[in-house]
């Protein structure tokens, strides 16, 4: 053979070994193994369940320890969960699906649906005092969807009295619960459009009711309860029979009790209330919560992120178009999310430096809940990773280790 052929074929052969997909080893992966029945041996996680789909198919499916240790529940893969903000995903697919309607404008004017955020007003500190000005622009569908409406969970010290006094912030558990609410979510977002916001609209990254102004944004646009239409749009269509706002009674042994790191870093059952276990089984049933009030099992959300990855459609069924997918997943805050290389598009929060995530590839997105759950899509490698506990607060770090054990399991 010409030397010259044989020099470009061991380059192309070299190049083709740099540039093939890493696989995954069984072998690393098991590590999980390891680090999860630590962490339910140790008391620090009561329980845990670990879902890697690797092209869809899952590379590892296991649950550790108890879903109620007083109880003797052992954890299954199929145990329910408080996915709390995991619920913004959803609603934001839900909004998303209705602007391809036509009936929601991503710059439109929430002030469109929600009469009350019209004009809307920003508490501003100056010196010692604190002022209530007007807002510099109207906050738009974009804006909830990127968090930069400046609008908080009500906590800080400026507002928390007047959230409190109007049944928001302190009032409502940590500030984004609203399950025992016995009223439709859209008449408390109508309420929270009359109190001050926290930063300027547009000029901030601000973490707090966005996505549940969204959801009643949805009712409006659609003309029917947001539960119904996730429902009848999302879950319904991708089979997701287990993922709901409130919980059948049949069903209570199902949820995963929820527990709290202690001094000691050891979990101990939470109480009851909006602080602990919640009224997902026993509450109103009237506040449909967009931005926090869905449960799920880890089998059902990685479907429904599995469908994110493969550009909005999964087994025949379309959700979204592979163009607002890509909105979704891509960075559209610059970088008033954060100047480390993670970004906010509609929806999640997004990689755009290695590194800046672990060792998510650049374009992967994720986001996770308040009760310890979270989660990771990385198109790159072909995965969607799902870990579900219930532990508010926490104070482990399980979240990372469980990622990077994950990372860790690619190879050549």
């Amino acid at each position: 053979m010409n030397k010259a052929i044989l020099s470009f074929l061991l380059i192309c052969a070299s190049v083709g070994a740099q540039t093939a997909p890493l696989t995954v080893s069984r072998e690393k992966l098991a590590k999980l193994d390891t680090l999860l029945k630590q962490y339910t041996d140790q008391g620090k996680v009561a329980g845990a369940v670990a879902l890697v789909l690797r092209d869809g198919k899952p590379v590892y499916e296991k649950a550790f320890g108890f879903s109620d240790k007083e109880a003797g529940r052992k954890m299954a893969n199929n145990t329910l969960f408080r996915i709390a903000s995991q619920t913004k995903a959803i609603t934001s697919t839900a909004v998303l699906a209705l602007v391809e309607d036509g009936k929601i404008g991503i710059d439109e004017p929430v002030g469109h649906f929600i009469p009350t955020f019209n004009k809307t007003t920003v508490a501003v500190r100056e010196g010692g005092e604190v002022k209530i000005v007007p807002a510099k622009r109207p906050i738009t569908i974009r804006m909830l969807l990127t968090h930069t409406a400046g609008i908080s969970y009500g906590t800080e010290p400026q507002v928390r009295e007047a959230y409190a006094a109007k049944g928001l912030g302190p009032a409502a558990g940590n500030g984004w619960y609203t399950a025992d609410k016995d009223e439709p979510v859209c008449v408390t977002m109508e309420r929270l459009g009359t109190l001050p916001f926290v930063g300027q609209p547009g000029e901030v990254y601000q973490y707090g009711y966005n996505t549940d102004i969204l959801g009643c944004v949805v009712e409006k646009a659609s003309g029917m309860p947001l539960d119904e239409f996730v429902r009848t749009r999302i879950t319904g269509p991708l089979g997701l029979k287990d993922t709901r706002f409130f919980i059948p009674a049949a069903e209570r042994e199902r949820l995963a009790a929820v527990y709290a790191s202690n001094r000691e870093g050891l979990a101990e059952r939470a109480a009851d209330g909006s602080k602990g276990q919640g009224h997902y089984v026993d509450g109103p049933r009237k506040s449909f919560a967009g931005g926090a009030g869905l449960t799920s099992t880890a089998h059902d959300y990685a479907r429904f992120l599995e469908m994110i990855r493969n550009g909005g459609k999964l087994d025949g069924v379309r959700i979204l178009s592979p163009r607002t997918v890509e909105l979704m997943t891509t960075n559209q805050s610059g970088t008033l999310h954060s100047t480390t290389g993670l970004g906010f598009g509609f929806g999640f929060q997004t990689v755009d430096r290695y590194g800046a995530s672990g060792m998510a590839e650049v374009g992967a997105f994720g986001w996770g809940g308040a009760y310890g759950t979270t989660y990771q899509v990385d198109p790159q490698s072909h995965l969607v990773v799902v870990l579900m506990i219930q532990l508010m607060p926490n104070a482990t770090d399980i979240q990372a280790k469980f990622m990077t054990t994950v990372y860790q399991s690619l190879v050549n």
